[in-house]
């Protein structure tokens, strides 16, 4: 009773921090859970699970393809801002050891797998100079106790930072200081997918063998169990020597499943299938089997969300207070049709076409010299018309009008007077 009532008392006593004047600190209590007996995977061990690796580097490889560009709202006209080092520092070199590819797959990981993608915005005298990543499990948070008006600092191996000091990226957060992983909301089913791989790992050592138990119709000498003992170790440990001889009187039964009677390469399948969704992934884009309308729903549904997300971060954290009125950020997402050229130039082609796109800004996208042409092109079976002069013009017969005119049948003064 005394055991009992103490670990209870433990219990009580880790379960409930201790409230401070200033909030209360984040722990993960690794004692709790082993006297809870709860299961859990850690962020290692989430990684050897081969989908949940394809899909963490599927999401990551396509964000750092993509280039985060600046624009500006000038009086409803888009201006993208070329010149600003935050630009540089996003798609190139991040002044940190890691490069920008590096850095979005780190961070990328820790959004699914952990609090969160954090990086340090280190500011001097106004300019940003350098982006830091810090990984996650080097974070802490001091949070307030209104859960209303919510208020937080951040720790770094003991040193507190404010919020704005950092890029956060958080997947399903509900204070705006730490995230959900998919780790801590799939637990049970993620355990399960790595102790599949824990089992089948431990069958190749034992050259497949399964376990089970000797029967014998008398009582064995010790010297005959010793014997036995060594046999099997022998067996199980998947050398050359692994024939074991039973005397008359002994049998082997067996006490587990082979994995056929599991089926574990159906579950391993199932298992796959299940982690792609909670990714929103079809998996046949992970295995590099997807048609281009899977590759297109899992840009949408997997991808979009989480580009909505950085570019949220970014423009909270990543711009100044003077400049929020009228800068954002944005990924460039026609770059997803870089590795199709074929799709590429025919896109190219019907924006050119129809007239929103000139030949020298198709060239531009491909990093081509421009030929210094500023029409674009328009059909001689294109009827103009302007939403403001109220005036129509056919190319083909070169003749304008007003729409008033039009509508009764005579031409404007200003199709008498062209020639």
């Amino acid at each position: 009773m005394g055991y009992i009532q103490d670990s209870a008392n433990i219990l009580k006593t880790r379960a409930e921090p201790e409230e401070r004047a200033d909030g209360f600190p984040e722990y993960e209590d690794s004692l709790l859970q082993a006297l809870i007996g709860k299961t859990t995977v850690t962020k290692a061990e989430a990684l050897s699970i081969p989908s949940i690796q394809g899909c963490i580097r599927f999401a990551a490889d396509t964000v750092s393809m993509l280039p985060i560009k600046l624009y500006r709202d000038n009086n409803g006209k888009v201006e993208e801002i070329k010149n600003d080092r935050r630009v540089s520092l996003l798609n190139d070199d991040t002044g940190d050891t890691l490069d920008a590819a590096q850095f979005w797959r780190a961070l990328i990981t820790d959004y699914y797998l952990g609090k969160g993608g954090y990086a340090y915005i280190n500011r001097g005298f106004g300019v940003v100079e350098s982006l830091h990543y810090v990984n996650e499990m080097h974070i802490s948070h001091i949070e307030s106790t209104d859960p209303i008006f919510k208020d937080y600092d951040i720790t770094v191996m003991g040193k507190r930072y404010k919020p704005f000091e950092f890029v956060k990226i958080l997947r399903n957060t509900i204070d705006g200081a730490k995230g959900s992983s998919i780790i801590k909301e799939n637990s049970l089913f993620l355990s399960v997918a790595y102790n599949t791989l824990i089992f089948e790992e431990n069958l190749v050592k034992k050259g497949g063998n399964r376990k089970g138990f000797l029967k014998a119709e008398k009582e064995i000498s010790e010297n005959a169990m010793k014997a036995l003992r060594e046999a099997y170790a022998r067996l199980y440990s998947n050398n050359s020597e692994n024939v074991v001889v039973l005397n008359k009187g002994i049998e082997f039964q067996e006490a587990s499943n082979s994995s056929v009677e599991m089926q574990l390469n159906e579950n391993k399948e199932t298992n796959s299938s299940e982690i792609c969704k909670l990714f929103l992934f079809p998996v046949n884009v992970i295995t590099g089997t997807g048609t281009e309308k899977e590759y297109n729903n899992a840009f949408k549904l997997g991808i979009m969300p989480l580009l909505r997300a950085i570019e949220c971060a970014l423009n909270r954290d990543f711009l100044l207070e003077k400049e929020k009125k009228s800068f954002y950020w944005a990924f460039d997402t026609k770059e997803m049709l870089k590795g199709d050229i074929k799709s590429r130039y025919e896109a190219y082609g019907i924006g050119i076409e129809k007239g929103f796109l000139q030949i020298d800004e198709a060239r531009y996208m491909e990093n081509m010299e421009a030929f210094g042409i500023d029409w674009i092109n328009l059909g001689l079976n294109s009827v103009l018309y302007d939403t403001k002069t109220k005036q129509i013009y056919t190319p083909n017969t070169d003749k304008a009008q007003t729409m008033n005119n039009a509508s009764t049948g005579k031409e404007g003064e200003d199709n008498e007077n062209r020639d």
